[in-house]
């Protein structure tokens, strides 16, 4: 069939009166383009197909698996292999003239073959672990970091396997050069190979972009610039500080791009309550913080629900430490979590609390935690420093004093 199809192409060459080496050399072309044609268009058929069919069954069954490996393009890359195949079978076929070319383009497809292959093992094992990460054992003994170690391991074997296929030499022979020349480039390019490690690791497991804010001391500021060996951080002060890339695989740093990226920036912040202000409210007290509109709601609430407990367990309520009784910095507190939930400024669909902390030497911790809408640094100050105005002013109005150390 391909032999007549080359003919067919030769006499139209001849009969157009071109020379007979330059028509071969036309048909056999055009032969080879027309393989690479159709390999293209079945790959691009198999896929269509496996769309419209078998993706659809796998996404309408129970089976959450099966879904992970159309996820992870396991089926997808397998198909690669439909055009190399083609081409490995016929390609002598359609350039029989033309050995050496066909032989090169041959080893050319066998490198190709030999990437895909590597890319479909990459493909079942990052399924593998998805797999394993949905079962509980998962938190106990993660796996991440030997997946990442394999797919080193399985890259650098691939790209000695292409060396070797192309270099006609054993792979063995590979590895006794490589071992005798990577003493020497260790010994003399240490910080650059480090350096080239460590931006791997970061790209491969994305801890760092260009415009991130991280802090890693000295540095505290935006990345300006990844090198191969360096980080540039302009900091606060727009002074550049430069730090080795291995650093940041090797020390801890806290990258701020998570925040940027959530729904807000956290307010978490302490203020000391005096002790010795914190009391049983009474009717009069009662009556007093009712006026405050956003703690009214609360107060009523809780009073009519601590009236019906004291009357069930029969209490006896003249004296205020028998049954349940409401404080001043229960309702302070209440009143703040109001406060928080009514200021449009803050994103209450994130954790809002205000819960006390171990009381010390100095009082008792009351930590305010809530996340604002805004981010960036000077709006967020703002926002922060009117919040903590209106608590220290706010205070006083409860009845309670905000500790400070007499001079």
């Amino acid at each position: 069939m391909i032999e007549r199809y080359i003919d067919f192409l030769k006499n139209i060459g001849f009969s157009l009166h071109i020379g007979h080496t330059a028509s071969t050399a036309i048909a056999e072309g055009l032969a080879f383009l027309s393989l690479v044609i159709l390999s293209l268009l079945l790959l691009w058929l198999v896929r269509f197909i496996l769309k419209k069919t078998v993706f659809k069954i796998i996404k309408k069954t129970s089976i959450k698996y099966d879904d992970m490996l159309i996820e992870n393009h396991v089926f997808q890359r397998f198909c690669m292999l439909i055009p190399i195949i083609l081409i490995n079978f016929y390609i002598f076929k359609v350039l029989p003239d033309y050995p050496q070319i066909a032989n090169g383009i041959l080893k050319l497809n066998r490198v190709i073959e030999i990437i895909v292959f590597t890319l479909i093992f990459n493909a079942v094992l990052n399924t593998g672990s998805q797999i394993y990460q949905s079962f509980a054992v998962a938190k106990v003994k993660p796996i991440t970091g030997f997946i990442q170690v394999v797919k080193i391991i399985v890259w650098c074997i691939s790209a000695l396997v292409i060396i070797s296929f192309l270099l006609g030499t054993k792979l063995s022979t590979i590895f006794i050069s490589l071992g005798t020349i990577s003493a020497i480039l260790i010994l003399v390019f240490q910080d650059t190979i480090k350096g080239f490690v460590g931006g791997i690791q970061l790209t491969a497991n994305d801890m760092l972009h260009i415009g991130d804010w991280i802090v890693m001391d000295p540095a505290d500021g935006f990345v300006t610039e990844i090198n191969l060996t360096t980080v540039k951080v302009r900091n606060w002060d727009n002074t550049i500080t430069t730090i080795p890339t291995y650093s940041l695989v090797s020390a801890p740093f806290t990258n701020w791009r998570g925040m940027e990226e959530s729904g807000g920036r956290r307010i978490k912040r302490d203020l000391l309550i005096d002790i010795h202000t914190v009391k049983f409210c009474t009717p009069d007290m009662l009556e007093k913080y009712k006026q405050i509109q956003l703690v009214r709601p609360y107060i009523e609430a809780k009073e009519k629900e601590v009236n019906e407990y004291n009357e069930s367990q029969h209490v006896d309520t003249s004296n205020l430490a028998n049954g349940r009784q409401q404080t001043n910095l229960g309702i302070f507190r209440a009143y703040l979590r109001a406060y928080l939930t009514n200021d449009p400024r803050f994103n209450t669909d994130l954790l809002t609390m205000v819960r006390q902390e171990q009381p010390n030497e100095f009082g008792i911790p009351l930590q305010i935690y809530v996340f604002t809408k805004t981010k960036s640094l000077v709006p967020y100050e703002e926002v922060q420093s009117d919040l903590f105005d209106h608590i220290i002013a706010t205070a006083p109005m409860f009845d309670l004093k905000i500790f400070q150390r007499q001079s």
